[in-house]
């Protein structure tokens, strides 16, 4: 057998932390095994039904679309940005990839420097920043910033770290804590101070509960690029379609993005991309407004039910995540506590120690959508969703965290 046929620095990847999970309990409940699927984070809503039709009359397009994308989604998303963020985003500095997570690796690819990633992070920056041979600084948060980092720490951050080239990635709402950032103009000053790049992971911005769309680049547009797309707000995971974008005074990186992706991908699945128009430039806000009210409902039912001085948490404020903290000294990292939730509860969750936290660290994250929720659109009305309600169309979430509360008063 041939030998040593793997470039060091990928023979201690391992596969995606999310993925796993999700095929681990696929395979638990194939087995009858009763499963709380509180560890993949995808979207229970239905895409809307307009876009589906898009999608539908487009079914036939075969061409190869031009490598950086549809000029009309390009332009689509350009005007969707400027819109949200006060910014100019030029469809010229805008990439369709085939999913936002695509996007992320080609930056990591093009990029000569070093990564700041604020503990916790999602589980794929870190390892496609080792892939690319780019060195990761951990940047340490608390509960009490609402698990983002100071503009202090971030700083002192900078100052310790001795490349001049950095980016600092920020994802708010975030994944895994479902907290958004309060500070991003105070972090803004700091990195437009040391002229850092910011990727901005805007992929939940859109299922923020406030309807209150904030982005870093509308205080630092010069060095900030966004990534997005339809996995989350559309739930149109399985359709991989994202976008890079990037300011103008970043047109090298943008440069270069292009031709990785040429070199790569070639370009993304062309009907999904008249689809994905649609999607961009029709009205979906009510969408949002129900589906955002949902999991905002949801997330709160979770949050109460789950709180106690054996079980520390923060309130969602958007996406679909909660990161509780087990106050416990049973078990010596989250890695081994997640493992025995499982075997002893049915609740898959994601170790704290697969974002950035120290194995020791008790913390996990927690996924709400274990519910149908085309159910649950169709038999809401307008008013207050209640709690009979949540328990009427989400049983999963109800149940699953009613066991997970009672293992957690146990410890």
């Amino acid at each position: 057998m041939i030998k040593n046929i793997i470039k060091k620095n990928l023979t201690k990847l391992e596969p995606s932390a999310t993925l796993a999970i999700n095929e681990k309990s696929k395979k638990l409940i194939a087995q009858g095994k009763k499963i709380y699927r509180f560890g993949f984070g995808q979207s229970p809503f239905p895409v809307p039904e307009k876009i589906v039709s898009v999608l539908k009359k487009n079914a036939a397009k075969k061409d190869y679309l031009p490598m950086q994308g549809l000029p009309e989604l390009r332009e689509a998303i350009s005007e969707y940005l400027n819109k949200t963020t006060g910014n100019s985003f030029l469809k010229e500095n805008i990439i369709i990839t085939p999913g936002s997570k695509e996007g992320m690796f080609l930056m990591h690819q093009a990029f000569n420097g070093d990564i700041i990633l604020p503990a916790p992070s999602w589980v794929s920056y870190e390892p496609q920043a080792n892939i690319s041979s780019n060195k990761v600084h951990w940047l340490q948060t608390s509960s009490e910033n609402n698990w983002f980092p100071t503009a202090k720490d971030l700083e002192k951050k900078i100052k310790s770290i001795k490349k001049k080239n950095i980016i600092l990635i920020l994802n708010s709402p975030n994944n895994p804590s479902g907290t958004t950032c309060n500070n991003l103009k105070e972090l803004s000053l700091i990195a437009k101070k040391y002229k850092i790049i910011i990727l901005s992971d805007e992929i939940y911005t859109d299922l923020k509960f406030d309807r209150n769309y904030e982005s870093i680049s509308s205080y630092y547009p010069e060095g900030t690029c966004i990534t997005g797309g339809l996995s989350k707000w559309c739930g149109a995971g399985g359709w991989r379609l994202g976008f890079f974008a990037a300011p103008k005074q970043l047109n090298e990186l943008m440069d270069s993005l292009k031709v990785l992706a040429s070199e790569t991908f070639s370009t993304v699945n062309s009907p999904i991309q008249y689809a994905a128009v649609e999607a961009y430039k029709g009205n979906y806000e009510d969408f949002k407004l129900k589906t955002s009210k949902i999991l905002r409902s949801v997330g709160n039912y979770v949050f109460e039910n789950l709180k106690s001085n054996k079980v520390l948490i923060n309130p969602s404020q958007g996406g679909f995540y909660l990161m509780p903290e087990f106050i416990n000294k049973r078990y010596k990292t989250s890695s081994e506590m997640c493992l025995a939730i499982l075997k002893e509860t049915g609740v898959a969750l994601l170790p704290g120690s697969a974002f950035g936290f120290k194995p020791n660290k008790m913390l996990a994250r927690l996924s709400f959508t274990d519910f149908d929720g085309s159910f649950f659109l169709k038999n809401i009305s307008n008013g207050k969703i209640t709690d009979q309600d949540i328990q009427n169309f989400a049983p999963n979430v109800v149940e699953g965290t009613k066991i997970l509360s009672k293992w957690a008063q146990n410890l």
